[in-house]
């Protein structure tokens, strides 16, 4: 399991609503509770940290990942995934030999299929 908290920063979330309200293709993102919320912050902050430090662990832990600038987040967490899948060491599973036998009469019955849909119907004379 990967998890990831997006930390933004308080004045890039300011920045956010700020254009969420001057950019009208934007304003549909915009919540007047969003900006209430943001006098909680500080106490936001502390219950972020105390969920990541008391459920973090070392086989599953928390990436706390910097997100004021989207892209630079986006590197980052594609660099975890792909490192953690790397140490994975995932494999595609092995073919028994009867079933590679079993593969190939199946391929065969298939590619036949095709020729005998190739051919033309017998019509039958009414007299």
């Amino acid at each position: 399991m990967l998890k990831f908290f997006l930390h933004l920063s308080k004045d890039e979330q300011k920045n956010r609503f700020m254009r969420r309200l001057e950019i009208p293709e934007k304003n549909w993102k915009f919540s007047e509770a969003d900006v209430k919320e943001r006098q909680f912050w500080p106490d936001y902050q502390k219950a972020y940290e105390e969920a990541i430090q008391h459920t973090a662990t070392e086989v599953n832990p928390w990436y706390v990942i910097p997100a004021d600038n989207k892209w630079y987040s986006r590197l980052l967490v594609s660099e975890i995934i792909n490192e953690r899948l790397k140490a994975m060491d995932l494999a595609y599973p092995t073919v028994t030999d009867d079933r590679k036998a079993e593969f190939k009469r199946i391929l065969t019955m298939l590619q036949n299929e095709n020729k005998s849909a190739i051919r033309p119907r017998q019509q039958s004379r009414t007299n």
